[in-house]
């Protein structure tokens, strides 16, 4: 809504779908989805995907910025708006944004990924926002460290969780609800979690969570609660529906499932050359080319990024981070030689993990980080 729970989500856009619908046959899924319904079209076009070619960017403008909604993007007034913190706290605390600002304030440098990204190019596809892999930005987002505001309600020691709910409401599996999410209380006291109130240094826009969204560094989007109202310690496991019944990695519509939580190691390249308009495939002349994109992950530091040309792998070199939970630029050259190309790109990270070649199938349609395939067309000299 990264869902920016865009968050984005933002916030993530999860559902408990219908029973899985498969493609075409014959269809490609790499070529995107097929036999997409109105309703998958419908939320497509309220949602928002970065544009690929935005990778070039250290850092993503907010309205090329990934965004998901799940519901409505709510009118706030923020000369009015106030923040409520209470539960299980020595003292309740009701805040203005006047208030918040003469809070100490940190910038953090963080990349947001929709949880759901990836999803319409799993078969069967799992219906719900069909994001293929542009679900995804990096900001700089300032605002109050959320363990600097739960240390001035002061924490009792029975607490287990955080609850943060959104403004934003609706009806989703048939629940109605305001978007709330949890977090355990290890993650919530974290130096880095941020109750931002600014992206990229100007006010948050209202599809970001204006006037005042959490940020959860190294998460998917959906923990990034915006438009938020209240936050809740409680003593007992939140079991609200974005927690129990979305987001989660489920092998059938029955199985329980287990929660989504940090992002999945992930790169993605800049389409070379330039776009057939309806097809997206890429055209470019022969000679030398710069490849390029950029690799994070929600476990740590990404570690290496390899390049496949024709199923050939090549180490890419890579720079410096902008931070613990930013994306990391990568580049390698390529000579182009005249003829039909696959290039690919595949990241490791500090945990060992890579990036699979083949889906990995949910239910929910979550995580899924397949390596991007991109294909290319070299004309001759």
């Amino acid at each position: 809504m990264s869902h920016t729970h865009q968050h984005p989500t933002v916030g993530s856009m999860p559902t408990t779908p219908p029973a899985p619908q498969s493609p075409a046959a014959g269809t490609n899924p790499a070529a995107g989805p097929a036999g997409i319904t109105p309703e998958e079209l419908q939320l497509s076009a309220r949602n928002h995907s970065m544009p690929l070619e935005a990778l070039r960017r250290d850092v993503t403008p907010p309205g090329l910025h990934y965004v998901l909604t799940h519901f409505d993007i709510p009118d706030i007034d923020g000369d009015s708006w106030h923040l409520r913190i209470n539960g299980a706290v020595e003292r309740a605390l009701e805040l203005s944004m006047a208030a918040l600002r003469k809070d100490p304030a940190i910038t953090v440098p963080v990349t947001l990924e929709c949880a759901g990204n990836g999803r319409s190019l799993l078969e069967p596809r799992p219906l719900s926002q069909p994001w293929v892999l542009e679900a995804v930005g990096t900001a700089h987002w300032t605002g109050v460290p959320l363990a600097y505001l739960l240390g001035k309600a002061g924490v009792l020691p029975t607490a287990a969780e955080v609850v943060f709910t959104g403004t934003d409401a609706g009806v989703q599996g048939g629940v109605a609800q305001k978007y709330a999410r949890s977090l355990p209380i290890r993650e919530a006291l974290r130096p880095d979690v941020v109750l931002a109130y600014e992206m990229n240094g100007g006010e948050l826009p209202p599809q970001h969570g204006y006037p005042l969204r959490l940020v959860v560094p190294g998460w998917y989007g959906m923990a990034s609660v915006k438009w938020l109202e209240s936050i809740e310690v409680v003593t007992a496991p939140f079991t609200g529906y974005q927690q129990q019944v979305a987001y989660r990695y489920q092998d059938s519509e029955d199985d329980a499932g287990r929660p989504v939580s940090r992002i999945r190691v992930r790169s993605l390249m800049v389409p070379p050359g330039v776009p057939d308009f309806f097809t997206r495939h890429r055209i470019l002349r022969p000679g030398p080319v710069l490849l390029q994109g950029r690799a994070w992950s929600g476990e740590g530091a990404v570690t290496s990024v390899e390049v496949g040309i024709d199923g050939t792998w090549l180490p890419a070199q890579l720079d410096k981070p902008a931070g613990g939970f930013a994306w990391r630029k990568w580049t390698l050259p390529w000579v182009a030689e005249p003829g039909d190309h696959v290039l690919a790109c595949r990241a490791t990270d500090i945990t060992g993990a890579t990036q699979p070649l083949e889906q990995n199938w949910n239910y929910q349609g979550m995580g899924n980080n397949v390596v991007q395939r991109v294909h290319v067309t070299v004309e001759g000299s």
